[in-house]
C-alpha cells in the first residue's frame, strides 16, 4: 500500500484504523505530504502498553492488571489474551486453563462492566473532549462473536466525576505523546471507576455518531487540530440516543439488489448487488436513533435482522 500510494499526487495524508500498529508505514506514506494525524513516534508510544499504563496510573487512573506472555501469576482472576497489534476486539480470547499465550500477545485481567470510549481532539498541548459513547461487542444480535466490536451508542452520559477524570487523563496523554487530531480512549466503566484499556491515536468508529448527533464535521475538527487550531467545536447533543451496529454474516450468503439501500440514511458500507458474503465477515453498518439506549438498541437489532434475512446470511437470535 505504501509503495502504491507513491503514485498518487495527494498533498496530505490521513490514515484510519489499524495504521497505529504500523508507524513505519505511516512514516513512509507521510514523505512529501502533510501528515494530518499523529506522528510515528506518537503511535509507538500510544501502543506501548507498559508506557500507556504508567501514564494512566501516574495521573490517578485505573488499568487492568496486565502480564507478559510468560508470566504465570494468573490464579484467582479471569484473564484475556490479547494481541499487541490488535484492533476492534479481533484476536481477543479468554485465557483458558493450561493455555499459553503467544509471544505477540499480552495477558490482561478481564474487567466486566460497560464498554465505552471517550473521543477527543488534541493539538499536542491540550485536548477537548468531544463526547463519550458506549460500545457494543460480541453481541449475537448483530452476528458478532467473542469480543469483536459491533457498534456504539452515543452519548453515554457519565457522572460528572467520571467525566472529569477522563478529561484529566486525555489532557495528560495529549502532553505525554504529543497527540494531535482526533483520538479515542477505550475503557470499561465498573462501580464508578473507568479502567482504561487502550489509546487509539486516530479517527475512531464512534465519531460518526458525534457527527450525526451534533451536525458538526469531526473531520474538520481533526484537520484544524492537526494544524494547531483547537477550540470547543460544537454544543452538546440534544436529548436522545444515536446508534450504529456492524452486521456480521452468521452464514455464507449473497448480497441482494442493494441499490435501494443507498437511498436512505440508515445503511452504510453497502455491498454490491450479488457480492458473496462469507460467514464471520461484515455485511454492512446500520444506524438508528431512539429516546433512550433500549429503544435505539432495539431498532438496531430490527435492522440487523432484516439485513441478515435479505442476504440469507443467518438471522441474528
Amino acid at each position: 500500500m505504501a509503495a502504491a500510494a507513491q503514485a498518487f499526487p495527494g498533498r496530505a495524508l490521513v490514515y484510519g484504523s489499524s495504521f497505529e500498529n504500523h508507524p513505519a508505514v505511516v512514516a513512509r506514506l507521510s514523505r512529501g505530504r502533510e501528515r494530518l494525524g499523529n506522528a510515528p513516534r506518537a503511535l509507538r508510544g500510544a501502543r506501548d502498553v507498559a508506557r500507556l499504563q504508567a501514564v494512566i496510573t501516574r495521573h490517578g487512573g485505573r488499568v487492568p492488571l496486565t502480564l507478559g506472555p510468560t508470566d504465570a501469576r494468573t490464579e484467582g482472576r479471569s484473564w484475556l489474551r490479547k494481541p499487541r497489534r490488535g484492533g476492534g476486539g479481533t484476536g481477543v480470547r479468554a485465557l483458558g486453563p493450561g493455555t499459553t499465550p503467544g509471544p505477540r500477545e499480552i495477558v490482561q485481567e478481564r474487567i466486566d462492566g460497560t464498554l465505552a470510549s471517550v473521543t477527543f481532539a488534541a493539538d499536542g498541548r491540550r485536548a477537548v473532549v468531544l463526547g463519550i459513547a458506549a460500545g457494543l461487542a460480541g453481541e449475537p444480535a448483530f452476528g458478532a462473536t467473542g469480543f469483536r466490536y459491533c457498534g456504539s451508542l452515543f452519548p453515554l452520559r457519565a457522572e460528572t466525576a467520571i467525566a472529569a477524570r477522563l478529561d484529566a487523563l486525555v489532557q495528560a496523554l495529549t502532553v505525554e505523546f504529543a497527540l494531535v487530531g482526533v483520538n479515542g480512549l477505550d475503557f470499561v466503566l465498573r462501580d464508578g471507576e473507568a479502567f482504561v484499556l487502550e489509546l487509539n491515536p486516530r479517527y475512531c468508529a464512534s465519531m460518526e455518531l458525534v457527527e450525526r448527533a451534533t451536525g458538526a464535521s469531526v473531520f474538520d475538527v481533526h484537520v484544524e487540530a492537526c494544524r494547531g487550531r483547537l477550540g470547543v467545536p460544537f454544543a452538546p447533543p440534544p436529548a436522545g440516543v444515536w446508534g450504529k451496529a456492524i452486521v456480521w454474516a452468521q452464514a455464507d450468503g449473497v448480497a441482494p439488489d442493494t441499490r435501494a439501500w443507498l437511498g436512505g440514511d440508515t445503511v452504510r458500507d453497502v455491498p454490491a448487488p450479488g457480492a458473496p458474503l462469507r460467514r464471520g465477515q461484515p455485511i454492512c453498518t446500520v444506524f438508528a436513533t431512539g429516546s433512550d439506549d433500549a429503544e435505539c438498541h432495539g431498532r438496531l437489532v430490527a435492522s440487523a435482522q432484516a439485513i441478515a434475512r435479505a442476504c440469507h446470511a443467518g438471522v441474528p437470535a
